[in-house]
């Protein structure tokens, strides 16, 4: 029995394609180093990430509305460090192509303390795929840096 080779190249890309429809999902950032750190502080930090990952959630990051948001920039010492992070991901959800540049799911993974008064902050982003013809989801793992400086805990950007 022969197969011919059109039929044999459209098997070939139907495949590809099945292979191809996990998404673009990046992967996780390396380990780093953990501390055990007391509860008061664990639970300090817990409270201001799910506070503003929640606020995160089903936000376009390519609206007005979003950027301007009060509460998202009270996360940050300045608003230098705002802008900053806020550049990075819409970019980052834009690079990962979600539709309207919106997660649908943030999930906060694994919280890790360098040392008593820094901690990252892996964290997982899903969305819809905005390009035609995939209707899956897309997403990414990022890690954020979380510093404490008088008595609260603020988010660190990294340099773009």
């Amino acid at each position: 029995m022969s197969v011919r080779p059109g039929i044999a190249l459209g098997l070939l890309l139907v495949l590809l394609g099945a292979a191809s429809c996990r998404g673009g999902s990046a992967p996780p950032p390396p380990a780093i180093r953990s501390i055990a750190v007391d509860s008061d502080t664990a639970l300090a930090l817990r409270r201001r990430v799910d506070g503003f990952y929640l606020r995160l959630a089903s936000r376009r990051f390519n609206t007005l509305e979003t950027f301007a948001d009060r509460i998202m920039r009270e996360h940050f010492r300045s608003p230098n460090l705002f802008l900053d992070y806020y550049a990075d991901l819409a970019q980052a959800f834009g690079d990962a192509h979600f539709e309207r540049r919106r997660p649908v799911l943030i999930e906060v993974l694994e919280l890790r303390f360098e040392d008593p008064t820094t901690a990252q902050v892996r964290v997982l982003y899903v969305g819809q795929d905005d390009r035609p013809l995939r209707f899956w989801e897309v997403g990414f793992h990022r890690a954020d840096r979380w510093h404490w400086e008088d008595g609260a805990w603020w988010i660190r950007p990294g340099k773009i």
